[in-house]
């Protein structure tokens, strides 16, 4: 028998933001009634702010899923679509004070719905688009994408194929799928030791940082007039500081998380902290 923290029964037993919003501004949908779980995330945004002034959900699935769900539209209300897309799966467990291990794959559900969401906002279709329609299938069983496999293995530091199953449901049915799984684990862990944030000294953090600034991120800034530069790396973070014309931009801020933090953080494995002085 699983153990539930109060408030996560609470949330269970009370959901929060039950339903669907008339005429939303983004819808989200992932999950399919016939593989167990689904969930419908819809929101409604202020245009000029782009912050989330209303959020609700269906879910059709276990009592973490429920709690998860709503939880999810209690964290996001209020947030810009931009803090929004920040938040993990392990946000919303944390939120709940913890899932068990084998019902982590409903905090994953929610996750993917706002990613979702957030998507169908930003592309302006009013089409809406369930996540992985167009990732291979690597779970048939579940419906699960290698794109969402890889994502769970990055986000949670999965090393094993039960870790997934219970962070994705991928490999709990016929178990076919288990020796795909197993690969994609390998492939992706494979060289990513020697670039660990936690396990490299000062001076390697900032020579792999300068590469990446030089290589990746720089190259595309100049092509704008400006370049970024490291100020700092320190046991959990990363600091630096834009130059020349994106000093001054209006959209430097969604040039950092969009380029910067977000190429930094693909090309570095842990966990750690990207600041801009």
């Amino acid at each position: 028998m699983w153990s539930y923290t109060e408030k996560m029964m609470e949330y269970f037993r009370n959901p929060k933001n039950v339903g669907e919003i008339e005429n939303p501004d983004a819808v989200g949908e992932v999950g399919s009634i016939v593989c167990g779980d689904a969930l419908k995330l819809t929101l409604k945004i202020d245009p000029e702010t782009h912050v989330i002034i209303d959020a609700k959900f269906k879910t059709f699935g276990c009592a973490s899923a429920i709690a998860s769900s709503s939880a999810l539209t209690e964290m996001i209300i209020g947030k810009t679509i931009e803090e929004a897309s920040k938040i993990t799966n392990q946000d919303i467990a944390n939120f709940l004070g913890g899932l068990p291990e084998q019902k982590m794959h409903c905090s994953v559900m929610g996750m993917e719905a706002l990613e979702a969401a957030i998507e169908n906002y930003y592309t302006k279709k009013g089409i809406k688009r369930i996540v992985g329609e167009k990732d291979r299938i690597v779970c048939k069983c579940f419906n699960v994408t290698e794109k969402s496999i890889l994502k769970a293995i990055e986000l949670n530091n999965l090393k094993s194929v039960n870790d997934v199953t219970h962070f994705t449901k991928a490999g709990g049915g016929c178990g076919k799928c288990r020796g795909d799984i197993e690969k994609i684990i390998k492939d992706f862990w494979s060289g990513k030791e020697k670039f660990d944030f936690s396990k490299m000294t000062n001076v390697e953090k900032i020579k792999i940082v300068e590469k990446i600034l030089n290589e990746d991120i720089n190259p595309r800034l100049k092509e704008d007039g400006g370049f970024i530069e490291l100020i700092d790396v320190s046991e959990d973070s990363i600091k630096l500081k834009f130059l020349g014309a994106c000093s001054t931009c209006p959209a430097s801020s969604s040039t950092f998380s969009s380029v910067v933090e977000k190429t930094l953080k693909d090309k570095i494995f842990g966990k750690f902290k990207v600041e801009l002085m």
